[in-house]
């Protein structure tokens, strides 16, 4: 067999790999794929189907309840439309009311059930070693919390 035969069905065979690899992840990836959705965007796009999503929001004032069964309970607003959430587990430590968060779970009924729950901090936070720079070259600006 000729040598230019040879590389044309190992390019061929290449090609078939690459190809069935790539398939192979396309498929993977679509059961764990996860989108984020703010509650106003719940509402506009009707989403009440049980897949996985994450919604984004701040934590209404005077909505974070402990149930007796250990369930926490609270409510992520945009401050245009609300997102009961039921979850149960330990919660981050900067988890407050009206501090943002972002709770990935399940969406029944208009109430998610989180799996996961992520506080997050505000623009203004900065590590504490980039301060000590800021500060020693007097570039610290007293804003920065």
């Amino acid at each position: 067999m000729p040598l230019r035969y040879q590389r044309l069905i190992l390019i061929i065979i290449s090609m078939m790999f690459i190809l069935s690899s790539a398939l192979l992840i396309l498929f993977n990836i679509k059961d764990n794929i996860v989108f984020f959705f703010t509650p106003s965007e719940i509402y506009e796009q009707k989403i009440y189907e049980k897949k996985k999503i994450r919604i984004g929001g701040f934590v209404k004032e005077n909505s974070f309840k402990l149930n007796s069964n250990n369930t926490i309970e609270f409510i992520i607003t945009d401050n245009n439309n609300d997102i009961n959430v039921l979850y149960n587990g330990i919660l981050p430590d900067l988890f407050r009311e009206n501090q943002g968060v972002v709770a990935q779970g399940s969406l029944e009924k208009n109430v998610l059930k989180a799996k996961e729950v992520f506080a997050k901090h505000d623009e203004n936070y900065m590590p504490a070693s980039i301060v000590e720079q800021l500060k020693e070259k007097d570039k610290w600006n007293k804003k920065y919390k």
